[in-house]
């Protein structure tokens, strides 16, 4: 009996071992003998064909077979770049940031800096933002200001990169967003007769930002909140720096949309 109990585990085995031969073919690296010029090669025919998800694996292999050459710099931002255009924002910042900190001297720094920029830039504008006409500074501002903080970063070390006044163009657009986003909150408060913290948000759009046009509806809101406290002086005090700064505002003769008017409506 013991020796037919043997036998009968023998078809078991077998089929275990045909088994692991097909997973092991299935698992086959394909790439094994493949060089690493090739490799990014079939990455970089993957990114034009918009397969980006076969080409974030490629570009791994290849960081790993030509590790410390200039190619190996160049699969890791491809392979970002890739994470960028497949919506995975988190893993193209991670891959940016390991960059940036492995290789400071790169002569492609400045491209990963943009490139971060871009990352958060289009990540706070947000996927359908186009269909809800939802603006910028309606939306939370830990993406733009990261953003700004890359473009800034670029715009200082690297003055005369191609990708600079790009950067910069971006960093006015992200200033006038985080001022208008300021003004937002405040409208949003003085809406719903919340004065005192609609005074409050307008007064720091007021203080960290310059220049940017949101400062006129900020001042109308002061105007308009103090007067609804039945503060008169301070109320009075807001609408001379209001005519002051923007003589020809039409919050002053009548033509305003008023603090309740979304912004993508007026400016």
């Amino acid at each position: 009996m013991l020796a037919r109990a043997k036998l009968s585990v023998v078809p078991v085995v077998l089929a275990a071992s045909v088994l692991a031969g097909c997973s092991s073919l299935k698992d086959e690296d394909k790439t094994a003998t493949w060089s690493p010029n090739r490799i990014y090669s079939e990455a970089k025919d993957e990114m034009n064909s918009g397969a980006y998800d076969k080409a974030i694996p490629l570009y791994e292999k290849l960081e790993g077979r030509a590790a410390g050459t200039p190619l190996a710099q160049q699969a890791q931002l491809e392979r970002a770049y890739a994470y960028y255009k497949s919506n995975e924002q988190a893993q193209a910042l991670a891959t940016l940031d390991r960059f940036i900190k492995l290789h400071p001297a790169s002569p492609a720094m400045d491209y990963a800096l943009y490139l971060k920029g871009i990352v958060n830039f289009n990540d706070n504008l947000g996927l359908f933002s186009f269909m809800t006409k939802q603006d910028l500074s309606e939306r939370d501002q830990k993406a733009a200001k990261e953003s700004f903080e890359a473009f800034k970063d670029l715009a200082a070390r690297f003055p005369d990169s191609k990708y600079t006044p790009d950067a910069r163009a971006r960093m006015t657009y992200i200033v006038n967003s985080l001022a208008r986003y300021e003004v937002h909150v405040a409208r949003y408060y003085y809406s719903r007769g919340a004065y005192v913290a609609a005074i409050n948000r307008a007064q720091t759009a007021l203080a960290e930002y310059r220049d940017v046009p949101a400062l006129e509806e900020a001042l109308f809101i002061l105007v308009r909140s103090y007067d609804a406290l039945g503060l008169v002086q301070l109320r009075d005090d807001a609408k001379r720096v209001l005519e002051k700064t923007y003589p020809q505002s039409p919050y002053l003769t009548g033509d305003g949309k008023g603090p309740d008017s979304p912004w993508y409506k007026f400016w």
